[in-house]
């Protein structure tokens, strides 16, 4: 049986404030999942991206299963999460990561 290891990790002032976003882009090499987080604000034409995210694939799989842990867990607690509009799943970023 595996000893679960206590991780502690160092919060810096600087990032502890967080960058708001609500447009997330992905797209994805052989090797690399990149994430770009923006805002996407009124009376500005174009989103600024506010975070990059690089990691391999083995991690964006354990992000994907890890938000669909804690996505169950605030639905439980809360309510269902409803999505407007939503896209369908690669629109508008084809296979190899760039726009249509």
């Amino acid at each position: 049986m595996e000893e679960k290891k206590e991780l502690s990790i160092n919060l810096k002032p600087e990032i502890a404030s967080g960058k708001y976003s609500n447009l997330a882009l992905i797209t994805h090499s052989r090797n690399e999942f990149i994430l770009d987080f923006a805002a996407m604000l009124p009376g500005i034409p174009q989103p600024d991206v506010v975070s990059r995210i690089i990691m391999n694939p083995e991690h964006a799989k354990r992000l994907l299963l890890a938000l669909q842990d804690n996505i169950a867990k605030y639905e439980a607690q809360y309510s269902k999460i409803g999505i407007q509009d939503a896209p369908t799943p690669g629109f508008p970023v084809n296979g190899n990561g760039t726009k249509s």
